[in-house]
């Protein structure tokens, strides 16, 4: 599939991005304000935000802001507040890219660490839904708003020693699929992205012998998330799209 946007695909539009400090989400905050987007940082690092604040600053493109937020010690307030400070701060929000994520420990199923679960299900699952639903009155009021999850292969298939991630994962797209059903007579469009393998620290971690330079950038899967977020995308909708489709 042919992911093109116009240049100024999202021009006016207000997008959040969670992770926004390193990897996937540094890229796509980069990309969206490319296309014309005011962009809001999320991420739990405040030098990595400002890091990307200065990047999109230098080319130019709207200003962007940060919202400082670790994912695994905040609330529904917390959530809340966010969505009270963008309506003030811009009046709306067109759109969240939800790519913060936890990998956890690798380990056998008779192995994992209840602590080490519950954090990974606190950010993939219980934070995103948290955070979805205290911003959803707001995505509500735009003319085209879109809600990007991330999932990942073992999201669609289990696998052995991938434990608590992928049913993180699972349950990822289970929340995607439910909220997208109840979208479905709004203008609110709900799809998930798995990205595949990708030059990440994430992908390093789990992967520690694998060559990085065999693998796609965060760059090179671009297409797909612009396209998820501009005009040109609006008929997906219920979809979980890899990234890198099996050749």
């Amino acid at each position: 599939m042919d992911y093109q946007v116009s240049s100024n695909a999202l021009e006016g539009r207000v997008i959040l991005v969670t992770g926004a400090g390193a990897g996937i989400g540094r890229q796509a905050a980069l990309s969206y304000a490319e296309k014309g987007a005011t962009v809001i940082l999320l991420g739990r690092t405040v030098k990595k935000l400002e890091a990307v604040y200065d990047e999109i600053d230098a080319m130019g493109a709207p200003q962007p802001a940060i919202i400082p937020l670790d994912m695994l010690g905040a609330t529904r307030q917390h959530y809340l507040d966010m969505a009270d400070t963008i309506e003030q701060q811009f009046g709306r929000l067109d759109g969240v890219l939800h790519n913060a994520g936890l990998l956890g420990v690798l380990s056998p199923f008779d192995q994992i660490d209840e602590k080490s679960h519950e954090d990974v299900m606190q950010v993939n699952v219980k934070a995103t839904m948290l955070m979805t639903q205290a911003l959803l009155p707001l995505l509500k009021k735009s003319d085209d708003a879109r809600v990007v999850f991330t999932t990942s292969t073992v999201g669609h298939q289990g696998r052995a020693y991938w434990g608590s991630y992928a049913i993180s994962k699972f349950a990822t797209e289970g929340m995607m699929q439910v909220l997208a059903d109840e979208m479905s007579d709004t203008k609110v469009r709900v799809n998930a992205i798995n990205p595949g393998g990708t030059r990440t620290s994430m992908r390093a971690s789990a992967f520690p012998g694998e060559d990085p330079e065999t693998l796609k950038t965060p760059l090179d899967i671009m297409p797909l998330y612009l396209y998820l977020m501009a005009p040109e995308g609006i008929g997906e909708h219920g979809q979980c799209i890899d990234a890198q489709p099996k050749r």
